[in-house]
């Protein structure tokens, strides 16, 4: 079964095999693929017989991030991304990376080549992040003058101690996965993450559905909230984009000169 040209959905038996598909872009996120992700979680949220979820990317990079160009050309495209009608709900940008969270069987992402910004977001959302020795990760969007606003933040939140977190996203910093194993944004390395991936997918379905469901929802709710980290994200992305510091860091990520304005108040 394939859900669009963007994002392909297939079964083995209780697993559901979720592949970013525009491999010819890195896997870069434009409005298509993110509504092509947010389309396959609601269809596999009504799949009674959902055991496990796997996700991967095609071709040489799991995800490269956001694809700027395409999103940022049109203001109605992002507002697209960032629109929400209550504060602590996830608007179109978070559901690719909340969706999984809120998943009731475990989500497992196997992670190869670029898994930058919006691609790392989508990876902090599985319960489990398989990666590749040569996978390349970055909190990218600190390049562009942007805050990581796909709701990313709840995991980071979980797994690392906040100086650590606030210093990826403010440095944009690339990480190779030794580096990234140690802050524990990932949970293993492997050779072949997607066969590493499908073989943890088998031994989770063999446990009771009954108890894995639990201990998912357990967890996360101990965890902690959602909605106020939602609703800062995108208010304090949202007071970004307004500014002219954002346009200033595309320029200078393009490799265009430009001097930053008065730093507004928060």
């Amino acid at each position: 079964m394939v859900m669009s040209e963007r994002v392909r959905l297939t079964r083995e038996d209780g697993t559901a095999l979720v592949r970013l598909d525009r491999p010819d872009k890195r896997n870069a996120l434009d409005i298509p693929m993110f509504r092509a992700i947010d389309a396959a979680q609601r269809r596999l949220r009504k799949d009674r017989s959902l055991r496990v979820v796997v996700i991967s990317g095609e071709g040489p990079d799991f995800c490269s991030g956001l694809d700027v160009k395409s999103v940022m050309s049109s203001g109605r495209d992002a507002l697209r991304l960032l629109w929400k009608w209550l504060p602590w709900q996830a608007n179109l940008a978070q559901r690719v990376s909340v969706g999984w969270r809120r998943l009731p069987v475990p989500v497992i992402a196997a992670l190869h080549g670029r898994c930058w910004g919006g691609g790392l977001q989508i990876a902090l959302g599985a319960d489990f992040r398989i990666a590749h020795p040569k996978t390349s990760m970055s909190v990218m969007e600190g390049r562009w003058g942007l805050i990581p606003d796909m709701g990313g933040t709840l995991a980071l939140r979980d797994i690392m101690p906040r100086d650590q977190a606030m210093k990826l996203a403010m440095s944009a910093e690339e990480m190779n996965t030794e580096r990234a194993l140690e802050l524990g944004l990932i949970t293993s390395i492997a050779p072949d993450p997607l066969k590493a991936s499908q073989d943890l997918a088998v031994e989770l379905s063999q446990r009771s559905p009954d108890a894995i469901a639990a201990v998912k929802r357990l967890y996360r709710k101990s965890w902690g909230g959602e909605g106020q980290v939602l609703a800062r994200e995108s208010l304090y992305q949202m007071r970004i984009l307004a500014g002219k510091n954002q346009r200033i860091a595309t320029h200078r990520a393009r490799g265009s000169k430009g001097d930053y304005r008065q730093r507004g108040r928060w």
